[in-house]
């Protein structure tokens, strides 16, 4: 059996991704089916509403370093290419604005209808 490393990504999640997905999954909030530590091209995304083409990462501290951030940079660029949104949020905010997390996800959804 061929091992795949989403596979591991999704066995490994942070506390803050866990707290995220216990709100995206099973179409919890309007009716969008997300996926999680799915693959784009040889990238793979913290969060993904394929019908939408919106992507959710969340990003801890060590982002705010100059070398992630450059990744970072690159590893966008490529996944808006292939004509996904990426929306961005700190851990932290996971925390202290779940809520805000949430209605900036729907607001962009609606405006995509």
């Amino acid at each position: 059996m061929k091992f795949h490393f989403t596979r591991k990504l999704r066995k490994d999640q942070t506390p803050h991704e866990i707290k995220l997905w216990n709100i995206l999954r099973n179409r919890e909030i309007g009716d969008l089916k997300f996926r999680r530590q799915h693959k784009i091209g040889k990238y793979v995304v913290d969060f993904c509403c394929l019908d939408k083409k919106l992507v959710v990462e969340l990003d801890g501290g060590h982002h705010n370093e100059e070398q992630y951030k450059i990744k970072d940079q690159k590893r966008q660029k490529y996944i808006e290419s292939q004509g996904y949104v990426v929306l961005r949020f700190w851990n932290n905010e996971v925390d202290d604005n779940l809520d805000g997390i949430i209605d900036t996800i729907l607001e962009f959804c609606q405006k995509t209808n």
